[in-house]
């Protein structure tokens, strides 16, 4: 048999049934705090269902659409698809239906397997998807649908014929989609099974127990599943993995590592509910998807002094690229690290030179990189060039490798005819007594006419839990801590900022678009 075609080249293989072959009897995941499978046991689950779909008519190479919410369906049914070799389209369950049906007919789906939460979701997209000619339903029979469980209950334990190797598509992973249609990542098996690798640079042992939610459809899958069962550690998968679950789960699974966007504790630290929740067994605390401010850093660092803090850097296009720590000193707390073992990062001027020292947009590289967004050549000949991912975002790199990003091109303000990011005003206004949480953007100083350009700063902030803040006063502060260029113009005290529902029961990354909708009005009304 060739190398690439070597059964530990099959995602699902390397990271499922190589544990259940070396620690059979090791409890592989933990479902709701209700179910409990060792990695044997999880295994044959999913050659079950890997075998109902071979007999309800998936092949390799065929692309399925996969809605649904149940984490423990998204693990097993992903699992599966990715044994047999059919293509994982993972769809995300916020989408408005419209997009949902304009993203299977995009992405040529002729399959679709979804659960019951969906069901008047699928009942209203499915006319408008005739290419989509099997309709697969879990848990539990559905209205002219295969019923996956049933074909499970009697399948086969047996390892199924494997149907994807290494290059081979494994899934798509879809953007964001917050400047149009989200685009199709593609993924294979070898780099997904590089995203699962991230534990060679983060500390564990084999008594480490990863938490996580319903984040684990799309990306999140090869980011955070991935990963623990790869490190054959204990996964414990919920439906709520917000702030109040989270404080319930952690001491009762005694979770010792997770991987959050730092948005999630300015709202677990923003209230007192935590105080007497014990979260001693938390070691690392994996952090990225957004700038991790100082201030939010130390309020962490007191309050979990026995754990680790890790940043990350990276994107649906080249997962976990970057990494570094936050909590020993090792580096500047700014950065977000260096790349990791195997991947590369630079940051290149215009002209496409390596430059150090100065601000560029950044490039990443390894055997992570996704291998283009489906049916658009063009989109991937604009991020892909020479090996590199750029993807739009700016940063830094010092003589020792260190990055420091500084956000997208899209997001700097310009005041004062200077470039700033909205990172640098909201960690200063983390500082502030007060504050948990703030959000930073641009409007046209002049809207009427004049300068497109020159903007204006507003800032929106959220009030820690008993405290009450100022607008004028926060204003004042910050005048008095920030250069004139970086000075908010306007302050708005708001209960919460928006955020997107990636997440399900936790905040998601901080929409500064929302900001803008909301508040754009009362800012040029305060500035002049």
């Amino acid at each position: 048999m060739a190398r690439e075609n070597s059964p530990f080249s099959n995602y699902a293989y390397a990271i499922l049934t190589a544990n259940a072959r070396r620690t059979p009897d090791k409890v592989a995941l933990t479902y709701c705090g209700e179910q409990s499978f060792t990695y044997d046991q999880l295994n044959r689950r999913v050659n079950r269902v890997a075998h109902a779909l071979l007999a309800a008519g998936v092949a390799p190479g065929m692309r399925v659409a996969s809605l649904m919410n149940e984490t423990l369906h998204v693990a097993e049914v992903y699992l599966a698809q990715m044994k047999i070799g059919s293509v994982v389209a993972a769809l995300n369950p916020y989408w408005p239906a419209d997009t949902l049906r304009q993203v299977v007919e995009r992405s040529e789906c002729t399959a679709f397997v979804y659960d019951a939460t969906v069901e008047d979701t699928v009942a209203a997209i499915r006319p408008e998807l005739p290419g989509v000619k099997l309709w697969l339903r879990v848990g539990g029979p559905g209205a002219e649908a295969v019923d996956l469980d049933a074909l499970a209950a009697g399948a086969s334990e047996a390892e199924p014929p494997l149907g994807g190797f290494g290059d081979d598509l494994l899934a798509l992973f879809y953007t964001s989609g917050t400047t149009g249609l989200p685009k199709a990542v593609m993924h294979t098996h070898f780099s997904s099974l590089a995203s699962a690798q991230i534990w060679l640079d983060v500390g564990h042992d084999r008594d480490s127990v990863m938490g996580t939610g319903a984040i684990i459809w799309g990306i999140g899958f090869p980011a955070l599943v991935g990963p623990a069962f790869y490190a054959g550690m204990k996964l414990v998968l919920e439906q709520d993995w917000g702030p109040a679950n989270f404080l319930k789960v952690v001491p009762r699974e005694k979770v010792t590592h997770v991987s959050l966007i730092p948005s999630f504790f300015a709202a677990l630290l923003g209230s007192d509910e935590h105080r007497d929740a014990d979260l001693s067994s938390l070691r690392a605390i994996v952090l990225g998807g957004e700038p991790l401010l100082s201030g939010l850093r130390e309020r962490i660092m007191r309050r979990l002094p026995d754990a680790a803090i890790y940043s990350y850097y990276g994107q649906t296009e080249a997962p976990y690229t970057c990494i570094g720590r936050q909590d020993d000193g090792s580096q500047d707390i700014s950065s977000v690290g260096r790349a990791r073992m195997s991947c590369a990062v630079r940051v290149t001027d215009p002209s496409g030179r390596r430059v150090v020292g100065e601000v560029g947009e950044i490039n990443l590289s390894g055997p992570n990189l996704m291998a283009g967004y489906d049916g658009q050549p063009d989109k991937t000949a604009e991020v892909l060039r020479d090996g590199w991912y750029v993807g739009g975002d700016l940063g830094r790199m010092d003589a020792d490798g260190f990055l420091y990003v500084l956000g997208r091109r899209e997001d700097s303000i310009l005041k004062g005819g200077r470039w700033t990011q909205p990172a640098q005003i909201e960690e200063a206004a983390i500082g502030l007594d007060g504050v948990a949480e703030a959000g930073a953007v641009g409007v046209p100083a002049h809207p009427e006419g004049g300068d497109a350009v020159e903007q204006k700063i507003l800032l929106a902030v959220v009030p820690r839990a008993g405290a009450a803040l100022d607008a004028d006063a926060v204003r004042a502060a910050l005048a008095e801590r920030l250069p004139a260029h970086r000075a908010p113009d306007a302050v708005v005290v708001a209960d919460e900022l928006p955020h997107t529902q990636d997440a399900s029961g936790g905040p998601g990354k901080l929409l500064r678009r929302g900001i803008r909708d909301r508040y754009a009005d009362r800012v040029r009304w305060t500035a002049r």
